[in-house]
């Protein structure tokens, strides 16, 4: 593991936690004065173009730091703040633009705040706490459901739905593997 915090994993992470704020602030905060005056489609488009950004940014700094041997102590903490920080933007944001539903939204944050204690307290035991492949594909379809809502194309609410079922089923198997292994 790379000793030196400051590489490029760490800043393309570290720019995901200054765009999850400009995410919400272009969903939630349209009516504030330097956005009254833009068409509501084009803040769509913008907030969908931050969350593009940012989800590319999550790929390439876990490859990057992987490929080049630069993964951190400092990275493995910004990497799943800044995931968790983007998502919570995105889904509050929707949620007060009505485009998501809240209850779909406590589901999906309860399960994150959950596992991500989980995580911690696996790790502190000295044990791996890799994701899983359901948590990926977790991940992506939650992105897919937040891009569809952002751009309020039609379908978004099911896919909404479909991240739901699979959140809470990678949930499940966090915790029936952390079960297991005791």
């Amino acid at each position: 593991m790379t000793k030196g915090a400051l590489n490029l994993p760490n800043l393309l992470a570290f720019s995901r936690l200054l765009m999850a704020p400009l995410m919400l602030w272009l969903l939630a905060y349209r009516d504030s004065a330097p956005l009254s005056g833009i068409h509501a489609s084009w803040l769509d488009y913008f907030s969908a173009l931050v969350f593009v950004l940012a989800s590319v940014t999550d790929f390439f700094d876990g490859y990057i730091a992987r490929q080049c041997d630069q993964m951190t102590q400092l990275g493995k903490i910004i990497d799943p703040l800044a995931d968790k920080m983007l998502t919570l933007a995105a889904f509050l944001g929707l949620m007060l633009l009505g485009r998501a539903d809240a209850f779909a939204i406590y589901l999906i944050l309860t399960r994150e705040f959950f596992i991500t204690g989980l995580r911690v307290a696996i790790a502190e035991e000295g044990k791996d706490v890799a994701a899983s492949w359901t948590g990926k594909v977790k991940t992506v379809v939650q992105m897919v459901a937040i891009g569809f809502l952002t751009m309020n194309w039609p379908g978004g609410s099911a896919l909404l739905w479909l991240a739901v079922a699979i959140t809470l089923y990678s949930g499940y198997e966090y915790v029936r593997d952390y079960v297991r292994g005791q």
